[in-house]
């Protein structure tokens, strides 16, 4: 990435916007500039119309539809007056136009009425009485009307006695009982609210009009409904008709806010002072000859370009270009879910990639369910959008180890094995395991070094949490433990023993470690022996544990023929037709459960074991400014 200062007229600022549009290469850098003379904000009145007429283009969108703007060539600048003059446009059709939203809310408000008297009136169609007496207050009666939480019916019940009341249940309906309390109107109805209260009650008002037959008013109310679908048919038909003549303008106000939406994009970038505007961000280092091209086309010369690399203490700003291969693009998401990559961080996205294929189908290999994955991502590819490669290349990884192990929808015996069956040689996938974790934690040691070397952190290269002496340490305890268990001490160890070398180099790398922490510690001395200990004896515990980790892929691939095994075992002990139907449920029973665990142990094992040891994530995307609300 290199830093581009820029500075240009400020009566260029349209058409330098334009252009760093058109290139798609320049990610604003939203810090003041350092020289003090450029304050003033000169995009500020330009945003602000541009928001007002986008608001109104907007509101007005809602009631006058029209097809969407695809296509923004021929490019061309919009100046501030071009805009003013849309925006005042904008603003008289949405006052002729928001004379129809006020008739369109007036009919929604008459149909939410209706709505509420229907429910009303289905609330008290199982109280046999006169409505009209209930909603009347009367001298010497009280009348609650309401429901209340089934749970809490029988406390109810013995407190409104106690108060002097009754109460009839007219309706239960879900967790809630409709109830009518009836008692003589004197103090003791101050007390009862908060009973009522207490008990959750909540009150049903009964609206005025419903104290005529239930029959007579639902015809009413369906007459009423009619006539108010009727009226909004008739208003949206000459809605339609009033509004075809502005379908084109609309369509070329919305071409032309997009086209404005650079300049917009660019505001908190830009400070100007007098007519000279400056204008920084950051661009790919191979796109600076293009941008540079495309200025002196739109500005003729007029404007100061100035290139440099990014300074050290910039790093944190500095944006990470994402990954454009389109078999990457799922696993890119999958990554930054964890975060984005630091700018001159490695990339782990094709790392990613590739482990996590290779364990997913080591752990799930079986060829017909493997095909189903793929051929389900494949059918579902216009749903999944961006993701279906990862599940057509998933199923793909287990066809494959599904060929290595013969097994198709669980039948270990149609295929022959191009390697073996997990359960022929447990042992042998077990070591198969550790070796592969052994090498994935080196992987991610010399990713980890590297990172921090490349940004000039050598301290934490060497002494830091996976650096290199973290890395000899777990070389020389693996150099150890298999001479431990070889039992042959050529080179590294003695018979049956550790060795003289990887115990030297485990002591060594551990002391280097404690001896980096000791110095680092502001504490005193019995505190800072106690975290040198633990630090240390963490150290030892975790490269133990996570190497024990990836014993999981084997764990699961043999897990996955045994849960094969006993699909066939119940099957066997069906007919023939329930030895099909076994089968099949079985197989769907492993492709959901199995599979979606095998999913989330992989992503654990990348997550916890690779990107906690090598990649920060405490990166930003790159975005280039673009015209907005659509294709580019």
């Amino acid at each position: 990435m290199k830093h581009v200062r820029l500075l240009v007229l400020t009566d260029d600022l349209p058409r330098a916007s334009l252009a760093l549009a058109e290139t798609q290469c320049f990610h604003p850098d939203r810090r003041e500039p350092e020289s003090e003379r450029f304050a003033t904000l000169p995009g500020r009145p330009f945003h602000e119309i541009h928001t007002q007429a986008q608001a109104r283009l907007d509101k007005i969108a809602r009631l006058i539809p029209f097809e969407p703007v695809t296509n923004l060539e021929p490019a061309r600048v919009i100046d501030q007056a071009e805009l003013a003059r849309l925006n005042d446009w904008l603003g008289r059709l949405w006052d002729e136009t928001s004379s129809y939203e006020e008739d369109f809310r007036q009919l929604d408000d008459q149909e939410h009425l209706i709505h509420e008297q229907q429910a009303a009136l289905e609330n008290f169609s199982h109280l046999d009485i006169d409505l009209g007496m209930l909603r009347a207050k009367t001298r010497f009666l009280n009348i609650h009307v309401g429901l209340v939480p089934r749970e809490n019916l029988r406390q109810l019940e013995g407190a409104v006695a106690l108060a002097g009341y009754i109460l009839h249940v007219y309706l239960e309906r879900g967790d809630n009982t409709h109830v009518v309390i009836v008692g003589p109107a004197d103090a003791k109805d101050a007390g009862l609210a908060s009973v009522l209260a207490a008990a959750g009650f909540q009150a049903i008002p009964i609206p005025e009009g419903l104290d005529r037959e239930p029959t007579e008013l639902q015809r009413d109310f369906e007459m009423r409904l009619a006539a108010i679908a009727e009226e909004r048919a008739q208003l949206t038909e000459t809605l339609q008709r009033w509004s075809e003549c502005y379908h084109e303008p609309l369509r070329e106000a919305q071409r032309t806010l997009r086209l404005a939406d650079p300049l917009v994009s660019l505001d908190e970038s830009l400070r100007s002072r007098g007519y000279l505007t400056h204008l920084a961000g950051w661009v790919p280092a191979h796109t600076v000859a293009a941008l540079r091209e495309r200025l002196d086309a739109a500005l003729a010369g007029t404007y100061d370009l100035s290139v440099r690399d990014p300074l050290p203490e910039e790093r944190p700003l500095v944006p990470t270009v994402p990954v454009k291969s389109r078999l990457l693009a799922p696993f890119a998401l999958l990554v930054n879910q964890y975060g984005i990559p630091s700018y001159g961080e490695v990339d782990p996205t094709p790392l990613f990639a590739l482990t996590f294929l290779l364990m997913f189908g080591s752990m799930f290999g079986d060829v017909g369910q493997g095909a189903v994955i793929a051929l389900a991502a494949w059918t579902l590819r216009g749903k999944l959008g961006r993701f279906w490669p990862f599940g057509l290349m998933a199923g793909g990884s287990s066809v494959l180890f599904g060929f290595l192990y013969g097994s198709l929808f669980g039948y270990e015996h149609v295929l022959p094995a191009l390697w073996m069956n997990p359960l022929s040689d447990p042992l042998l996938m077990l070591r198969l395991a550790l070796i592969w974790g052994v090498f994935f934690i080196v992987v991610a040691c010399l990713l980890a070094i590297y990172n921090r070397w490349a940004v000039g952190q050598w301290r934490e290269a060497l002494f830091g949490h996976h650096g290199v002496v973290n890395l000899v340490f777990y070389l020389a305890l693996i150099a150890g433990g298999l001479g431990l268990s070889a039992g042959t001490g050529e080179g590294f160890g003695t018979s049956g023993g550790f060795g003289t070398v990887p115990a030297l180099l485990v002591a060594g790398s551990l002391a280097a470690l404690a001896w980096h922490s000791w110095l680092h510690q502001q504490a005193p001395v019995g505190e800072k022996i106690l975290v040198v200990v633990i630090e240390t004896l963490e150290t030892l515990i975790g490269y133990v544990s996570n190497t024990l980790s990836f014993l999981r892929v084997a764990a699961f691939s043999l897990n996955h023929v045994a849960l094969s095994i006993a699909v066939f075992t119940l099957a066997d002990m069906m007919g023939a037709f329930g030895h099909v139907v076994t089968v099949v449920l079985g197989n769907v029973f492993v492709l959901v459960l199995e599979g979606g665990i095998v999913m989330i142990q992989v992503m654990r094992l990348q997550y916890y074991e690779g990107f906690s040891r090598y990649f920060s994530g405490d990166g930003h995307a790159f975005r280039p400014i673009r015209f907005g609300r659509g294709p580019a």
